[in-house]
C-alpha cells in the first residue's frame, strides 16, 4: 500500500470518528434537553401538517380540477388560471384595490401604535395610563362580524351617530357605506382603532427593555422629554419596528376578506372588490377551484418577494433583518 493511500485511509477514519463524535453529541443534548424539544415538537408537527402538506394541493393552480378525478388525476393545463386571472376585465381593478387599502393600511396603521406607545411611555405608572391601555386594548377582542356590524350601525343614514352630527351641523344626510369613494378610509381607520392597543403593547415592551442608565445620563445632559423620545426611545424600538413592517410588506397582497366581504354592498363594490372577494365569488361560490387556486398562489409568490425585497433593503440599511 502507497504512502498516499496509507494518508487517505487515515482520513477517512479520522473523518468517521469525528461523525460519530458529533453524533453522539446531539444525542447527549437531546437527551440532557429532551423537555424542550418536546415542546419544539408540537409547533413543528403543526407546521408541518397544516403548512407544508398543503403545498401538495397547489398543482390544482395549474391543472383543470376536478373533485372526482382528484390532484392527479386531472387534467393538466400549464398556465391557463393565471392567463384567465391576468385577462379578466376586473385584473387591474382588483390589483388596484388591494393595493390602495394595503398601502393606505401601512402607511396609517404602521405609526400610530409608535405614537400611543411613546405618548403613554411619557406618562409613567398610575391609573390614567392602565385607563388608557384598557381603552385602546379593548377593541381588539371584538370579532369580525360584531366590528361591521357596529360600522354599519353607527354610519346608518337617519339613524346613525355620525348622521346625527352631521345634520346637526346642517349638512345633508350622507349615506357612507354607499359611497366607494369613503369606503376604504372607514376600513382602515376602523381598523387602526381596532388594533391600536395590541400594536402599543409591542412597542411598551421594547421601550420597558431600554436601559435605564440612557434616561439617567440623558436627565444630567439636561435632555427635554422630546429629545430624550427622539435619541434614545425611537432608536430602542427601532429594531421592533422594522421586523414588523418587514413582515407588513409581506402581506401587502392579502387584504382581510371578512370584514371587507361584510362592508360590501352593490354600492360601493367599484371601491371595495379586492383580489380575495374575488377569489371567494368566482373560486369557491362558482366552484372554479383551479383559478382560486392560482390567483392565491399568485398573491403567495407577490409577498415573498416583497418580503425578500424589504428584508434586504432593512439588513443594508440598517442591520435589522428576519435573518
Amino acid at each position: 500500500m502507497s504512502v498516499n493511500s496509507g494518508v487517505k485511509l487515515q482520513k477517512f477514519g479520522s473523518g468517521k470518528n469525528s461523525l460519530a463524535l458529533n453524533r453522539n453529541g446531539v444525542v447527549k443534548k437531546v437527551k440532557k434537553h429532551w423537555q424542550l424539544y418536546v415542546l419544539v415538537l408540537l409547533p413543528m408537527t403543526y407546521i408541518i401538517i397544516f403548512k407544508y402538506v398543503p403545498m401538495y394541493g397547489a398543482q390544482i393552480a395549474f391543472r383543470d380540477f376536478s373533485v372526482i378525478q382528484g390532484f392527479s388525476g386531472s387534467d393538466w393545463v400549464g398556465l391557463k388560471n393565471f392567463e384567465d386571472f391576468f385577462s379578466s376585465p376586473n385584473f387591474w381593478l382588483l390589483i388596484k384595490n388591494t393595493l390602495l387599502i394595503s398601502l393606505y393600511s401601512l402607511l396609517l396603521g404602521f405609526p400610530a401604535p409608535i405614537i400611543l406607545a411613546l405618548a403613554l411611555n411619557e406618562i409613567g405608572g398610575g391609573k390614567f395610563k392602565r385607563f388608557v391601555q384598557t381603552v385602546t386594548f379593548a377593541p381588539y377582542f371584538i370579532s369580525t362580524v360584531v366590528m361591521v356590524s357596529l360600522i354599519i350601525l353607527v354610519l346608518s343614514p337617519r339613524l346613525g351617530f355620525v348622521d346625527h352630527i352631521v345634520r346637526l351641523f346642517g349638512f345633508e344626510t350622507i349615506n357612507f357605506m354607499g359611497k366607494p369613494e369613503y369606503f376604504k378610509t372607514i376600513y382602515v381607520l376602523s381598523n387602526i382603532w381596532q388594533g391600536l392597543g395590541y400594536g402599543a403593547v409591542i412597542f411598551l415592551a421594547a421601550l420597558a427593555g431600554i436601559n435605564p442608565d440612557l434616561y439617567e445620563a440623558a436627565k444630567v445632559d439636561g435632555a427635554s422629554r422630546f429629545q430624550k423620545m427622539i435619541h434614545i426611545d425611537i432608536p430602542g424600538i427601532l429594531p421592533a419596528a422594522i421586523i414588523l413592517l418587514i413582515l407588513n410588506a409581506g402581506q401587502i397582497m392579502n387584504v382581510g376578506f371578512e370584514k371587507i366581504y361584510l362592508m360590501q354592498n352593490p354600492l360601493n363594490i367599484s371601491a371595495s372588490e379586492v383580489i380575495s372577494t374575488n377569489v371567494y365569488k368566482i373560486g369557491l361560490l362558482g366552484a372554479n377551484f383551479s383559478y382560486s387556486s392560482a390567483v392565491d398562489l399568485f398573491n403567495s409568490v407577490i409577498n415573498l418577494i416583497l418580503l425578500l425585497t424589504v428584508n434586504v433593503i432593512a439588513k443594508r440599511m440598517s442591520e435589522t433583518s428576519l435573518w
